[in-house]
């Protein structure tokens, strides 16, 4: 067993380019090592496929994955070739003949894993295939799936059982990012697992910022946040087909990329936006729900929400598509009351029971949406884990709402439902209360009501919040079954007649840094940008060279820590996560060049950057220039030149040094050094050598010395 964990570990770092597994990956993949069955319960861009694809290549025979979406399979396959993994997909998507030259590889013991939908796993004879090669793993991705529980129930993963009985030996694994604990256990059921541990990572997602905004002059908003978000690829969810038209429409006429993606298009027309989304050709998608789930992009830079979704675990598995490589990413969610009665109208399928869970969970959306408090604190307890501080990194947090005595205010709503016998709906009440003389207002006669106008000094949204909170509190009903009017409760009458005081909470927008404070940030950060943009520019032309989408190439995440830390040779980039060994023989050079003559650059304008002077010299040195041509056509003293030469043989860079030491002065140089070490101060080597050799030969024989030691 440990001897395979070790061979896990190697895997990784050559295939994947990591050094460490995230958590719970170890524990996860010995158990599936162990040949045992094991249920996987992680967010979004967690490392799920990890958990499977490592086993893969360390044992012997074929995974076979089953996954639910044709584009994923297609995209995971992708990435795993250009890892340098051999892998396929049989789906409807494929001819024949590719089916053919597919299974002729499996029996052929050529590939590692085998991408399959449950329809084709379960068609009539690859089963019977199935038994005529080595199955070493059964990974059944989108476990949820097969629950009628799960927010995204597929019939066809009912029969997935099947393969315990057909293949009673061979270990499997069920993945799912949302699972609630009936969901879980219907899992375990379902598939007939054997006495499978369950390992739930964590829900949290640090690197996302979570944040809510009220629903009036949406577009505007998402057009300051894009101009933020400059050329960062992200997805608008809306509600409606009509709706994802009509934003990618006004957003292409503002100059921004963007598509719509919805289940009216004919199935060419999706794979031509998923594809332009995938590769970088277009930056926002426009779609309704039935887009993501199966992309495997890890460079969406944000999410956004443009009504809201029915449900936490459908919220949360969307807002996962943004970040999956661990860089910043954002969610926004705008939030207005009429989404909410807007959803509440379409929950009419099903039965009395589903209804009702729909709209428990529809509530639960609502008062996250609603939060006073930190909203990812709200999100995790959701899923049964507490997070016991503050997250920092959503609105609430960085903006706490301030409480203030609301009592008078509460009262003025309460009356004014009192007076209009508890027939008016929300919309209504706040026309009452601002002193609106609209048809309705008039036709009802609420115009000549004590409590008209009491409330006009209240903008609407901030009305609509504070009726939010009352109902939150239980100080108002909503009667669904009576055009949502509003009713007066036993909280009400102690608010109006016994004395109770209330507490409201008012929000402030959070104000966006303004250009000068934007203007302000160090130098170091700005240069880092800059690097990061032309290395996601060469990321682009190259991915169209190579037919892959850029984010497979290497993630924004890794692109991120080469801007920070500039690897300028094979051994340093090596060591930049996410580079494994092959990734660094197809694209590494391309890279390294490209980091070296941004740096050369930025030390001709004047910007000092770490190790940037070095290159310089290394530069015109590969140009055939000797250090003291170098050193004239720099300025500098020669010994510089001969230091900076010296550095780069140290760090691995093609420099020759023996052209400017001999044989002979590098023996009687080496003594001293053997004498007093290679940290020796340059001074006490000089005389150590009776003031014989000069000052740069010696900083040669040290560079020479330790290459040998």
């Amino acid at each position: 067993m440990m001897m395979q964990i070790r061979e896990a570990r190697e895997a990784l770092k050559l295939y994947f380019g990591y050094d460490n597994f995230r958590p719970m990956q170890e524990q996860i993949i010995s158990r599936v090592l162990n040949r045992e069955d094991v249920v996987v319960l992680m967010p979004t861009g967690g490392g799920k496929s990890v958990c499977y694809q490592v086993p893969a290549v360390v044992m012997p025979g074929i995974t076979i994955v089953i996954s639910p979406l044709i584009a994923l399979m297609k995209d995971q396959v992708e990435a795993l070739l250009e890892n340098g993994i051999k892998a396929a997909f049989l789906n409807s998507s494929l001819s024949a003949e590719a089916q053919y030259q597919v299974e002729n590889a499996c029996l052929a013991g050529e590939l590692k894993l085998l991408y399959v939908s449950p329809e084709k796993l379960l068609s009539s004879g690859f089963l019977n295939f199935l038994k005529r090669i080595q199955v070493s793993l059964f990974a059944v991705d989108e476990a949820h799936c097969i629950s009628a529980w799960g927010h995204d129930f597929r019939p066809e993963y009912t029969q997935l059982r099947i393969l315990k009985q057909q293949f009673p030996q061979t270990p499997m694994v069920a993945l799912t990012a949302t699972a609630d604990k009936l969901t879980q256990k219907d899992i375990q059921d379902q598939l007939s697992l054997r006495d499978p541990q369950v390992f739930v990572a964590s829900f949290d997602r640090p690197n996302i910022n979570l944040m809510v905004k009220p629903g009036r002059d949406r577009l505007n908003k998402i057009t300051e946040f894009l101009e933020r978000h400059h050329g960062q690829p992200g997805i608008i969810y809306c509600l409606s087909r009509k709706g994802t038209e009509a934003i990618a429409d006004k957003l292409k006429k503002n100059g921004f990329k963007a598509t719509c993606y919805h289940a009216g298009m004919n199935a060419q027309q999706r794979a031509k936006a998923q594809e332009d989304f995938l590769k970088d050709d277009v930056q926002i998608v426009c779609a309704t729900v039935a887009f993501g789930m199966g992309i495997d992009k890890s460079n969406v830079r944000w999410v956004i929400h443009y009504n809201l979704p029915k449900n936490i675990e459908g919220y949360y598995q969307e807002i996962g598509r943004a970040g999956r490589d661990g860089a910043a990413s954002d969610a926004l969610l705008f939030y207005s009351y009429a989404d909410v009665m807007s959803m509440r109208s379409m929950l009419t399928e099903g039965s009395e029971k589903q209804l009702e869970l729909q709209l428990v969970k529809l509530d639960r959306m609502q008062q996250y949406a609603e939060a006073t408090i930190c909203r990812r604190r709200i999100l995790l307890q959701y899923f049964g884990e507490t997070m016991h501080k503050d997250c920092g990194n959503c609105d609430i947090c960085r903006n706490p709402p301030t409480s203030f005595d609301g009592t008078l205010l509460v009262q003025k709503a309460l009356s004014a439902i009192a007076r209009t016998q508890e027939q008016v709906n929300m919309g209504l009440l706040i026309d009452v209360l601002r002193g609106s003389r609209n048809a309705q207002v008039l036709e009802g006669g609420y115009d000549r009501i004590k409590t008209y106008g009491a409330g006009r000094e209240i903008s609407t949204m901030d009305w609509q919040r504070y009726l939010h909170q009352m109902l939150n509190a239980g100080l108002v009903e909503l009667a669904y079954d009576q055009k949502y009017a509003l009713k007066l409760t036993e909280q009400s009458r102690q608010v109006l007649f016994e004395g109770r005081k209330v507490q409201l909470v008012k929000f402030d927008e959070v104000k966006q840094p303004t250009e000068e404070v934007r203007k302000a940030r160090p130098k170091k950060e700005v240069v880092q940008d800059a690097l990061f943009e032309r290395l996601r520019t060469l990321r682009k032309k190259m991915a169209d060279e190579y037919g892959v989408p850029p984010y497979v190439i290497f993630t924004d995440s890794t692109l991120q820590e080469m801007s920070a830390e500039k690897p300028t040779n094979r051994i340093a980039m090596l060591a930049i996560s996410g580079v494994g060994s092959l990734k660094y023989e197809r694209y590494g050079y391309d890279f390294v060049n490209e980091i070296i003559s941004f740096m050369t650059e930025e030390q001709d304008k004047g910007n000092k950057l770490k190790g940037a002077t070095h290159l310089v010299t290394y530069e015109a040195y590969k140009a055939g220039n000797n250090p003291e041509q170098i050193a004239r056509q720099r300025n500098l003293n020669p010994v510089t030149i001969y230091s900076h030469l010296a550095t780069l043989y140290e760090q691995g860079y093609e420099v020759d040094l023996n052209r400017f030491i001999t044989k002979k002065e590098f023996t009687e140089i080496r003594k001293a050094i053997a004498s007093l070490g290679p940290d020796a101060k340059l001074k006490d080597l000089y005389e150590a050598l009776g003031e014989q050799y000069e000052y740069h030969k010696i900083r040669l024989a040290i560079s020479l010395f330790k290459t040998e030691v």
